[in-house]
């Protein structure tokens, strides 16, 4: 028989990389609260043409990494690999575009068939938020600002930098599309079999290419910023002023696009150099076409995703595990006291471990094991007297205190 294993790019994740992960969904919580954000879950699958529809059927996504399958319906099923399309259905379907504007964050798994490497995995964790109905840049500046904090208050600012590009509207995306189309034809033979097929379809979709030769090719194309319209530029520049006035330094990075027709105006991202090739750990944009391209009327939005398992790399650090109270009794008659203390304390909202089995000295060095603060030492001495014994695990000093008084005084002594 086979040993049963996780499945290539999925892992079990133990309490310990489970508190670093919780801790980073939790600061980007707390941040898009403070912004006005409410949460939002939607399924963690969907029928396969929300996503077919809205990345493209020649992107990356939809051709090689989406986990589709047809249920016992016979209907055609994704688990979702991004968030923003179930966020806009769920949107249209619950008739949400009545109440706009809405401020939605998200947080949940994401399911992508890609080579696992450091930072990337088939299951991975996202968290994003989403501003939609708003069509000014001050919707932008709002969006990157919340990121920004949420980096910053995660204690990997300085580790980041971020990229900013404008798309332009319809128009002045058109006529960039037209100049790339002209240079890449002349290289049309040397472009990667993906990059030939996307020539016609989805041209900016090229830029993404992470063949080298088509990297080569690209370093020579035309850039968008040429072919900006007045709006375009005014409105880039908006978003760039506003964000000088919050001290939020960015870069201009020309080569920055997304290649989805709904995308418009501003893209970004926030890069790190510490986490090798997976050096994107937030990223967004605005895609004003997208509810009309879902079949809904045109409703702009703008908003972005991090990749939970890249920001926990990058913190560096481990986050403790809260330090609980051993309770350590001694004999039969004082385990049975014990069971009605731990429940007692655990009602007040004190984390608790309570020792199963094994003398005194087997249950101390068990709580010293989980690093516990206090133990609380019940023997038949100390139950004749109606009372317990308090060590404090870090200074050895011990105290008796009543019964009825040990929940007060493990509070007021920080437990």
């Amino acid at each position: 028989m086979a040993t049963l294993k996780p499945v290539r790019g999925t892992q079990d994740v133990l309490p310990a990389e489970n508190r670093q992960l919780r801790y980073v969904e939790s600061v980007a919580f707390g941040v898009a609260q403070i912004y006005g954000y409410g949460e939002i879950s939607t399924p963690i699958f969907e029928f396969t043409d929300v996503f077919a529809r809205t990345l493209g059927d020649t992107s990356d996504i939809v051709t090689k990494e989406m986990y589709s399958f047809e249920d016992r319906g016979g209907e055609g099923i994704t688990l979702r690999p991004e968030g923003t399309a179930g966020v806009a259905r769920a949107v249209m379907s619950g008739g949400l575009q009545q109440d706009l504007p809405l401020k939605l964050f998200y947080r949940g798994p994401m399911f992508r068939y890609e080579r696992p490497q450091k930072g990337r995995r088939r299951q991975f964790g996202q968290v994003g938020v989403e501003l939609i109905g708003v069509a000014g840049p001050l919707a932008d500046i709002e969006v990157i600002a919340l990121g920004h904090q949420f980096l910053d208050r995660l204690g990997v600012g300085a580790q980041v930098t971020l990229e900013l590009n404008s798309l332009g509207d319809t128009q002045s995306r058109a006529a960039y599309r037209d100049k790339l189309v002209d240079y890449l034809q002349g290289f049309e033979d040397q472009l990667s079999d993906d990059s030939r097929e996307r020539l016609t379809r989805n041209p900016l979709r090229i830029l993404d290419s992470k063949n080298e030769g088509d990297r080569k090719i690209i370093g020579g194309a035309p850039v968008l910023s040429d072919c900006l319209n007045d709006e375009s530029r005014d409105f880039f520049d908006a978003v760039k002023a506003g964000l000088e006035k919050l001290g939020i330094a960015f870069e201009i990075n020309s080569r920055l696009v997304r290649g989805l027709d709904y995308y418009c105006h501003t893209a970004f991202e926030f890069t790190t150099n510490d986490l090798g090739a997976q050096g994107t750990v937030l990223a967004g944009g605005r895609y004003d076409g997208l509810f009309e391209q879902m079949g809904g009327r045109e409703t702009p939005g703008i908003g972005w995703a991090a990749g939970v398992e890249r920001l926990a790399l990058l913190t560096g650090e481990t986050v403790a595990a809260p330090r609980p109270v051993a309770v350590v009794p001694v004999g039969n008659e004082a385990e049975a006291a014990a069971l009605d203390l731990t429940q007692e304390l655990r009602r007040a909202g004190v984390a608790v471990d309570l020792g199963y089995s094994g003398n005194m000295k087997k249950r101390m060095k068990r709580a010293g094991n989980l690093d516990a603060r206090f133990a609380v030492l019940l023997g038949q001495d100390e139950l004749a007297r109606g009372a317990a014994t308090i060590r404090d695990m870090d200074s050895g000093e011990q105290s008796e205190v009543s019964l009825s008084q040990v929940a007060e005084h493990l509070r007021q002594s920080g437990a």
